[in-house]
């Protein structure tokens, strides 16, 4: 028998007797609903029962078919149609988010919520109705005291939705950055910048969200009616579920898979975490770290290519490079971050002695096969996207035919998930509803990024960054990652790298500071995503702690240790691009860094974990530690270095405990 089935086989009784200590029961719906409630500002949403419950459905769904139509055929001024975007916006913010937290009565808006949305949705209409007019005016619209009227409360209306439904800490800058923009311009330009000119609420963040990202969201509500996430558990079952500790590998695949395209970290840890947090839990992990890894894993998806939440066609557009280049530049830090928790995953199993999922009760491989279809939405779309035949708005809506055409399909050959009328609206519901956030957090980075144009506050945030930071791009680096952190605060994906892409990556792009640009966009994207598994807003682990009944605030620090890739990876290739495969000099190059950096992940992940063959002492961590940062950072140097470290390491940890297991036990003859 060789070593690690040897000690496997005298593991079973260990583990039956945990997994009889945790608790193997999990949250409900409701519990889900309650603690999302209580965290995640989106949950938080009005009650509709009966004919109000369907009016207001209707209302979700003729927006979202508004904005497909307009989106791929409305060819005339831009002020016309995102003014009607937003005020379309005020309307099915308010109809969906109370005032507060708690303060919801079944089919109720209280009088002041219809005020407000009046009047908000009034002056953006006002706009779309005038906007030729207002727009030869130029700057002397705002000697008008009506329009001045209009426009402060056509903001105020965006932000408070904001706060309804995105939260305090984007609304905290943004009320910030307004306060010192007032102090220092002339009110009536600064009304101008931010309302009337497209440097304000019309910069592009809304733009992108009202030509790309809403058609985005309601492809992905296509999708997963599909069953395409199902599809993706049986598919990793297949893949990884026999294997030690199989239901953690499972959901570390899984929700790679969907959450590339479902484009929020919350639903992904939902709709995956259901299935496989019972499962981990069963299998014998404990309920934190289980609700800890499908949360790291869901928060991956959304920089996992070739969709990364739709962000991936974004920074293209942002960026203004081809889309395959994004998608090639994103594979290997994801496939770091995935390591890390797959490799910190296989490493707990070992510890704790679990075993797989038997054979009898995995899926079978002719039934996935049969299933394979389902991926036809996707393909499409990279492949549309990637030829450059169609426009990304185009190639989406294309792609949603496809997804209803593979609902259908459903129908012929299984009966199961099929596209029902019923579920057409949903779809088209739930796109609608899933753009109010996206929009409004959108419009704040606007407001950001006018104001900063406004007062030239871009080129003093640099000086100031470069202060503190005595010029050195780690501490500028350092800072730009706290303000994505906080500015990525239960923000979705998309918007989140709209906000990210306006306001961070400029600075880190700066003469100044020398990053690459695709680097720089890399590195805030990364840490605004990072936020939704770092405390103490960790919507994602707050999410996964409800389904397996665990501590929310140790689910979210076991998160951000699985996740830790993330949090090391940016740092790299913003010093070092080559692992973007920027300014790579040779395929032996790219090789080297790829294998480096897997077994550098590795060396990290042991480390935090504290277990390869036996439980690692302190001293060793750090060592392995120091070995595994020494080959993620390029260079034959530092590669060397670090793979003699932890090779040495693993080696003397091998020994150690082929000779523990050799040796005699206390009073064996």
């Amino acid at each position: 028998m060789s070593f690690f089935k040897k000690k496997e086989a005298e593991k079973p009784a260990e583990t039956a007797a945990a997994a009889e200590e945790i608790d193997l029961s999990v949250g409900t719906a409701a519990d889900v609903e309650e603690m999302m409630k209580k965290y995640d500002r989106e949950s938080n949403v009005r009650i509709w029962e009966g004919v109000p419950k369907q009016v207001v459905r209707f209302i979700m769904a003729a927006f979202s078919i508004y904005s497909i139509v307009i989106t791929l055929t409305y060819k005339g001024m831009q002020e016309v149609t995102l003014t009607a975007f937003l005020g379309l916006i005020i309307i099915i913010g308010y109809l969906s988010y109370p005032r507060k937290k708690g303060s919801v009565r079944v089919n109720y808006i209280p009088w002041y919520d219809i005020v407000i949305m009046v009047a908000g949705a009034g002056s953006l209409f006002y706009y779309t109705f005038n906007a030729e007019a207002i727009v030869k005016q130029a700057s002397r619209v705002t000697e008008n005291p009506l329009m001045v009227v209009l426009a402060v409360i056509a903001i105020l209306s965006l932000m408070e939705l904001c706060r309804r439904c995105v939260g305090l800490p984007i609304l905290v800058v943004v009320g910030a950055i307004l306060i010192y923009t007032f102090a220092n311009v002339r009110f009536g330009k600064v009304i101008y910048d931010l309302f009337y000119a497209k440097t304000g609420i019309m910069n592009t963040p809304i733009r992108v969200c009202a030509q790309y990202i809403v058609v985005f969201i309601i492809f992905g509500a296509f999708l997963e009616r599909t069953g395409i996430a199902s599809f993706f558990i049986n598919f990793a079952n297949c893949a990884v579920g026999r294997f030690s500790g199989g239901p953690a590998k499972v959901a570390v695949i899984a929700s790679a898979l969907e959450g590339m395209a479902s484009g929020s970290s919350v639903a992904n840890t939902v709709g995956s975490g259901s299935i496989t947090i019972p499962m981990m839990k069963r299998t014998g992990y404990k309920p934190e770290f289980a609700g800890a890894v499908e949360a790291a894993a869901s928060t991956g998806g959304q920089i996992m290519p070739p969709i990364m939440g739709a962000a991936a066609f974004l920074m293209a557009e942002y960026i203004g490079v081809p889309y395959a280049t994004v998608a090639v530049t994103a594979i290997l830090p994801a496939v770091l971050y995935f390591a890390g928790i797959y490799i910190a995953v296989h490493l707990e199993a070992k510890k704790l002695g679990l075993r797989g999922i038997p054979k009898d009760q995995l899926p079978k491989v002719r039934e996935i096969i049969k299933k394979v279809y389902l991926l036809l939405p996707l393909v499409v779309l990279v492949w549309l996207v990637s030829s450059g035949t169609r426009t990304m708005a185009g190639s989406a809506a294309i792609s949603i035919l496809v997804a209803i055409i593979v609902g259908l399909l459903n129908w012929i050959f299984s009966r199961e998930d099929a596209l029902t009328f019923g579920k057409f609206i949903d779809a088209l519901e739930a796109g609608g509803r899933g753009t109010i956030t996206v929009a409004a957090a959108c419009a704040m980075a606007g407001i950001v990024a006018g104001c900063i144009t406004s007062t030239g506050l871009a080129s003093k945030l640099i000086t100031a960054i470069i202060s503190v930071s005595g010029g050195q791009a780690i501490i500028a680096l350092f800072l730009t990652m706290v303000c994505c952190i906080v500015l990525g605060m239960g923000v979705p994906t998309t918007a989140n790298y709209c906000i990210m892409a306006s306001t961070c990556a400029p600075i880190l792009t700066s003469p100044e500071i020398g990053i690459p640009t695709m680097a720089a966009h890399f590195f805030v994207f990364y840490f605004g995503i990072v936020a939704d598994i770092t405390p103490p807003v960790a919507l994602a682990a707050y999410a996964g702690s409800a389904i397996a009944k665990s501590d929310p605030m140790k689910t979210g620090i076991t998160a951000t240790k699985l996740a830790i890739a993330a949090f090391i990876v940016p740092y790299i290739f913003a010093l070092s691009p080559q692992m973007l495969f920027v300014d790579v000099d040779s395929v032996f190059q790219v090789v080297q860094i790829c294998i480096s950096a897997l077994l550098g992940i590795f060396g990290i992940a042991a480390a935090l974990n504290g277990f390869i063959f036996r439980k690692i002492s302190v001293p060793l961590r750090i060592l392995l530690g120091i070995g595994g940062l020494g080959m993620m950072i390029p260079g034959t140097l530092t590669d060397v270095v670090g793979l003699v470290l932890v090779a040495a390491v693993c080696v003397f940890e091998y020994l150690a405990a082929k000779r523990a297991d050799s040796a005699p036990t206390p009073g064996e003859v």
